[in-house]
């Protein structure tokens, strides 16, 4: 639900930026770190929009992956703990006399 809400959000978000570049047919200069081109304003707000938006995704999806990798590296330490645990606790006997004489 939470996601949805997001969704609809950023998908709002854009669709006001096209309608608001869309009633503005300016052309501007913009100058980029290699060159410089010529771009109606609606083109160039909804371009990097997407951009700036796939960008975001990329990186949170890069931080969230590195967190599952190390989520299941974990996961696989914590089970051979486990099967350790379990196998030195079979290999322990009980001894019918006491560690320490009364």
């Amino acid at each position: 639900m939470k996601y949805l809400l997001i969704f609809l959000v950023v998908l709002a978000i854009f669709v006001i930026s096209v309608t608001l570049g869309t009633h503005n047919n300016q052309v501007v200069t913009f100058n980029y770190l290699l060159a410089q081109g010529e771009f109606r304003i609606s083109t160039l707000l909804a371009s990097l929009f997407a951009v700036g938006f796939l960008l975001g995704w990329a990186i949170c999806g890069l931080f969230w992956l590195r967190v599952r990798v190390s989520l299941a590296h974990a996961e696989r330490k914590l089970k051979r703990i486990k099967q350790q645990l379990g196998t030195a606790e079979s290999n322990v006997t009980l001894s019918q006399y006491p560690a320490v004489k009364e």
